[in-house]
């Protein structure tokens, strides 16, 4: 079993992520956002199903905030033979992050603060 494609389908993800990390300061946000809100589930020592509703929230958020950086890559190549409907496109992609981030947030509120208000007891 030949895994060679396998590892270049890796070898271009990992491209792909390291571009969209050293290119877009609000990924890097994210990424820091979600470490810290790890941390934070570790040092709180949430459930089980609670760190994994925080992972999936935040990699929501991750993964539409790298749809975005390709959409507005793409729409940036074809920009010339467009018209208003780029800016539109493009501020419908950054809606999209602007909810996941919101809904995260609110996950994460809901879920650490009975936490912290014990801490706090």
């Amino acid at each position: 079993m030949h895994f060679h494609p396998l590892r270049k389908s890796f070898i271009y993800a990992l491209r792909g992520l390291r571009t969209v990390f050293r290119e877009e300061r609000n990924f890097r946000v994210q990424i820091f956002a979600a470490a810290a809100v790890l941390v934070l589930a570790w040092f709180l020592r949430l459930r089980a199903w609670e760190i994994l509703v925080i992972l999936l929230v935040s990699a929501f958020v991750l993964v539409l905030e790298l749809l975005n950086s390709v959409t507005e890559r793409l729409i940036d190549v074809f920009r010339p033979r467009l018209h208003h409907a780029v800016a539109e496109i493009k501020d419908i992609m950054a809606g999209a992050v602007l909810v996941s981030s919101v809904t995260s947030v609110i996950v994460a509120v809901i879920i650490f603060v009975p936490y912290i208000i014990q801490l706090l007891q």
